[in-house]
C-alpha cells in the first residue's frame, strides 16, 4: 500500500510539472517587428512642366498632370532632395518625376526631360493657369494694420465675425480638404494641431487664442465636411475654427495677405499658394509667415506674444 502512494504521488507530480510545463509556453508572446515606414509609402510616376527652379530651397515649382488616384492637376512646389537633378533644366521644360509621398512627407526624384518642344516659360510670379475668380477691390495688409471683419459659417454652421474675437490673438491659414499632398494643406492642419495641444498642455500659457482654418473652396468644403475633417485633427470648438464662406470674401481676405488660389481653366484642380497669418489681441496684424516652413513652437511663441497685447 505505501509503495502504491507513493506511485500516485509520483504520477501526481509529474502531472503537475507537465501542466505548468504548457502554462509556460502558453504566455509566451511575440512582439512583431516594427513595420518599416516603406509600408506607408505611396509612389506615383508623373509629367510636368517646370514653372520655376529653387535650388536654393531645394525645390521646383512645377504645373503637373494628374495624378490617379491621388491629385487633380495643378501647380506646386515639390521638395527635391538632390538638387543636382534640378541641373540642365529651365523653365518651360517638359519632364517626367517620380513622386513620394508617405504620411507626413513627400519629395521628388529620378526628374528626366522628355523630348518634348519648349514651350515659352510661364511667368513665376504669378504662375497661375487660367481660372475664373471674383474679386473685391481690396489694400494688401502689412505688419502693424488693423485686420478687417469678414463673416464666415464654421464647422457647427455657425456664423462667426472675425472681428468678435477682439482681445484675442487669432492665427488663420488657408487650404481645402481635398488636397492630399502631406506638405500642403495636411501640413497646415497637422501643425494647427500641434499648436492646439501645446497651448493646452503648456504651464501659464495664455487662454485667450483662437485659430482659424478658412478653406477656399467653399462649394465642396460644406460645413458638414469641415466638421468631419476637423474632427479628424482633433479639433477643440472653442480654440480652433474651420470656416467656410462666400467666395467673394474668402478671396478678398486671401488676396490680402498674399495668399492666391485659382481653379484650373478646366476645373479639376486647385493651384495654391500658402499663407499663416498672426493677429495681435488688439487686431492688428503681427506677422504674415509665407509658404510651410514653419514649426508648431514658432507659431506657439508668436501666439503668446499676440495674446499679451493690451
Amino acid at each position: 500500500m505505501k509503495h502504491f502512494f507513493l506511485l500516485v504521488a509520483l504520477v501526481a507530480l509529474a502531472f503537475v510539472v507537465w501542466w505548468c510545463r504548457i502554462e509556460t509556453v502558453d504566455v509566451i508572446t511575440v512582439t512583431p517587428a516594427p513595420k518599416s515606414s516603406l509600408a506607408t509609402q505611396q509612389i506615383f510616376q508623373v509629367k510636368g512642366t517646370v514653372v520655376e527652379l529653387q535650388p536654393a530651397e531645394k525645390s521646383i515649382r512645377i504645373r503637373h498632370e494628374a495624378i490617379t488616384n491621388y491629385m487633380d492637376a495643378m501647380t506646386m512646389n515639390f521638395d527635391v532632395r538632390d538638387t543636382n537633378e534640378l541641373a540642365g533644366l529651365a523653365a518651360g521644360d517638359t519632364i517626367s518625376f517620380r513622386m513620394t509621398v508617405t504620411a507626413t512627407d513627400g519629395w521628388i526624384d529620378q526628374i528626366k526631360k522628355l523630348d518634348a518642344p519648349k514651350t515659352n516659360p510661364p511667368p513665376a510670379k504669378p504662375s497661375l493657369p487660367p481660372g475664373i475668380r471674383i474679386l473685391r477691390d481690396v489694400d494688401p495688409l502689412s505688419v502693424g494694420d488693423a485686420l478687417p471683419d469678414y463673416r464666415f459659417t464654421n464647422q457647427l454652421g455657425q456664423a462667426v465675425n472675425l472681428a468678435q474675437f477682439r482681445g484675442q490673438a487669432v492665427v488663420f491659414t488657408f487650404m481645402f480638404t481635398r488636397c492630399p499632398y502631406p506638405l500642403y494643406c495636411p501640413l497646415m492642419s497637422n501643425n494647427f494641431r500641434a499648436v492646439q495641444d501645446a497651448l493646452v498642455k503648456l504651464p501659464n500659457a495664455p487662454t485667450n487664442w483662437h485659430l482659424f482654418t478658412i478653406s477656399f473652396d467653399p462649394e465642396w468644403d460644406t460645413p458638414a465636411r469641415l466638421k468631419s475633417y476637423s474632427q479628424s485633427y482633433g479639433c477643440d470648438p472653442a480654440h480652433w475654427s474651420f470656416l467656410t464662406g462666400d467666395l467673394v470674401d474668402i478671396s478678398a481676405l486671401a488676396e490680402q495677405v498674399g495668399e492666391t488660389f485659382a481653379r484650373d481653366a478646366d476645373g479639376a484642380g486647385i493651384t495654391h499658394n500658402l499663407r499663416t497669418v498672426v493677429v495681435d489681441a488688439k487686431g492688428r496684424v503681427q506677422k504674415i509667415i509665407a509658404e510651410n516652413k514653419w514649426k508648431p513652437d514658432e507659431l506657439v511663441a508668436e501666439i503668446e506674444k499676440a495674446a499679451a497685447v493690451k
